[in-house]
This record gives structure tokens, sequence and C-alpha cells, in this order.
């Protein structure tokens, strides 16, 4: 791994990495991160270049996962009192964008962020999710099985390896070990 990922790790493509989610109330009801916990930052730290975020290595790549709760589910949903639903001027408008990604970065040797702003509507949805998501989506619930998480619902083994099983795993051998240790983990629970 060391010689895999040393490039990675020597050349720093961007500094203080930040990523904001914004999900439109008009399409989403209701949203949680899956992991990060410890890498949270208030919202109004997303502008201020003097909070310290995350390096991105070359050949790095970060992925977020969320739960969300489109608008139409009757799921019931503990609100509080937030400016942005309750305010008739900035609520949820049917503008076609599901949610809104800001991304603030600083280039290796600079000291101010650049800022890049991707809207992400209908069209991103797919009824065929990537093998990379059903494996992204099989450590995420792996995870909250192994926190023993407050979220983790109905998570199982069974609901990871089938999962995986969804995923062509033989060629990388980083998933190959990943469900090596699921099944080895799942002998020592029995």
């Amino acid at each position: 791994m060391l010689v895999e990922q040393m490039g990675a790790t020597l050349v720093t493509v961007a500094k203080d990495v930040k990523l904001q989610v914004e999900f439109n109330p008009a399409y989403i009801k209701g949203y949680r991160l899956l992991g990060y916990e410890n890498r949270a930052l208030a919202a109004e730290d997303f502008d201020d270049d003097k909070k310290d975020a995350g390096e991105i290595g070359a050949g790095h790549m970060v992925t977020a996962l969320y739960e969300i709760i489109p608008v139409d589910s009757k799921q019931e949903i503990p609100q509080a009192e937030l400016k942005y639903q309750d305010n008739e001027k900035t609520a949820g408008v049917e503008n076609g964008e599901w949610l809104n990604l800001k991304i603030r970065y600083k280039e290796p040797d600079a000291d101010e962020s650049l800022l890049k702003e991707y809207p992400v509507t209908q069209e991103a949805y797919t009824d065929e999710p990537s093998q990379d998501f059903y494996f992204a989506a099989a450590v995420a619930e792996f995870g909250l099985m192994l926190r023993d998480s407050a979220y983790k619902g109905e998570a199982s083994f069974e609901n990871v390896r089938a999962l995986l099983k969804k995923v062509d795993t033989d060629e990388d051998d980083y998933k190959d070990e990943f469900v090596y240790l699921v099944k080895k983990l799942q002998k020592a629970t029995l």
C-alpha cells in the first residue's frame, strides 16, 4: 500500500478542502450524513479561510453518503424552527435542483480559498446504481453495525453481503479484503 499510495500522500493538490451540501426542502424533507461526525464544521465556518479543513492528495477521492427522505414521504421528522424552511422568501422553490454542492479549497501554496458550486438536478438520479455505490453502501452499513449506531435500523451482515454480491470485488484487492473481513466478523459473532 505504501508504494501504491505514496504519491497521493506526498503531493497535495488541494488543502483546507470543505464540502457543503444544501438540500432543497421543496424536494428533500430530511437528510442525515453518514459518518464524518468528527469532521463536521459549523455552517458559518465554511466561508472562513482561517478554519482548518482536510487535505486531498493526488489521486484521492472522497465519498460522502447521505440518507435522504423525499418530501412526499409519510415519515415524521422532528423539526426545529429553521430559517430556511420556515421563511416564505427562502423556503424551497421547485426549480429542479434537489441540492447544491459547494466546494471550497485552497491551492497548495495559496492562503485564499476558491469556491466551486454545483447544483444537482433530477438528471443525476439513476435507477441503476453503480458498483461503487453498492460497495460504499455496504461499507457504510457495516460501519453503522460496528459502531452500534442508533441509526443502524435493520442493518445486518446479510444486508451487507447482499450489497457486496452486486459488486465485482475480484479485481480489487482492497474490496476483496473488505469482503473477507465482513465474513470473518460475521463468523466471529455467531
